[in-house]
């Protein structure tokens, strides 16, 4: 621990609800999964909530680990009825993995994640290409997240490894909810 540190550590101040707080913060960083949704449902408490404190001042950036870009995600929001007035803006895994390709113009990427995650690469001056021809990998996750677990990735992992490659993970969360059910995502 750094000297001095333990000294000015404060315990955590519990509250019951984000209006006890929200009138103390400019910005509120809220994530989306789990807390906005649970990958079939919204809940509607949140989304009210973050369009209180917008109303009292804050702005509220939502914040994902989806691995497919913001307008992607704002889709699935829509989709669930989370108002657009709860937030002000989304960075995603997504958004990020896109600018780690961008600064890398015409590179070899092998894709490890299911088609769905294709709109990750929209636009982008990139060459798909088999993982023998790669010359970086980006996971947005499990090709079949419904029956294949990491272990299933074991051998492709370690071919990887074995040549260096750089790995882009895409999505750092190790599960999600999807309803009742827990889910692998590419981070596991």
């Amino acid at each position: 621990m750094i000297d001095g540190a333990k000294d000015k550590l404060v315990a955590p101040r519990l509250v019951s609800g984000l209006s006890e707080i929200a009138d103390d913060y400019d910005l509120i960083l809220c994530d989306v999964w789990g807390v906005m949704h649970n990958g079939l449902a919204a809940f509607p408490a949140a989304g009210a909530a973050l369009e209180r404190a917008r109303a009292g001042g804050a702005r509220v950036l939502m914040v994902s680990n989806a691995p497919r870009p913001n307008a992607f995600v704002i889709a699935m929001l829509d989709g669930f009825g989370v108002p657009r007035t709860a937030y002000d803006g989304i960075v995603t895994s997504g958004d990020v993995t896109r600018d780690v390709l961008a600064a890398r113009p015409g590179v070899k990427l092998f894709h490890l994640g299911p088609p769905r995650d294709l709109g990750t690469f929209d636009g982008l001056d990139v060459t798909p290409t088999s993982l023998a021809d790669a010359e970086l990998v980006v996971c947005t996750g499990l090709l079949n997240d419904d029956v294949e677990t990491p272990k299933d990735y074991a051998e492709r992992l370690a071919a990887m490894k074995a040549r260096d490659l750089l790995f882009v993970c895409a999505n750092p969360d190790l599960v999600v909810e999807r309803g009742e059910t827990l889910v692998y995502c590419a981070g596991a």
